[in-house]
């Protein structure tokens, strides 16, 4: 009886840690703009080359949501069949606008130097997150690009 609560508690515990082991995420699509620039010191080029990424993404997003709202007004909804499949074409839609916001946090992570992913790198540490692996820009690079 010991054995098998042990191994249960095993079981949800591995569970847990499965489930809080996510990506970590910067969201620049978010509303915490400001938060990035100051954590990370950000610098001119840096803060440029995150607004196009912001706008690239939004206008993904508002196609991806003008999609999902044509999804939600034609598809037909009577049926738990139906909802099944709509229920599954959403969830192909949720996961674009995911994979775009991954993607532009990727983007500007490619552009931090090496102590700026060093700081991201702990922050997600902190945060029992599974960071975005890039390769910094190298300060050399910075200062004599070729």
């Amino acid at each position: 009886m010991y054995f098998r609560a042990l191994m249960i508690f095993c079981i949800l515990v591995c569970t847990a840690c499965t489930v809080n082991a996510q990506n970590c995420t910067l969201d620049i699509g978010g509303k915490n703009i400001d938060m990035i620039v100051k954590i990370f010191q950000l610098n001119e080029a840096q803060i440029g080359s995150m607004e196009e990424l912001r706008a690239e993404l939004e206008i993904t997003n508002k196609t991806v949501e003008e999609d999902i709202q044509k999804l939600f007004d034609q598809h037909p909804q009577s049926t738990p069949e139906e909802l099944m499949t709509m229920a599954g074409k959403y969830k192909v839609l949720q996961q674009k606008i995911i994979d775009a916001s991954f993607e532009s946090d990727k983007k500007l992570l490619s552009l931090f130097n090496e102590k700026q992913y060093e700081r991201y790198l702990i922050l997600c540490e902190e945060a029992i997150r599974d960071p975005i692996r890039i390769i910094p820009v190298s300060v050399e690079e910075i200062i004599d690009p070729e």
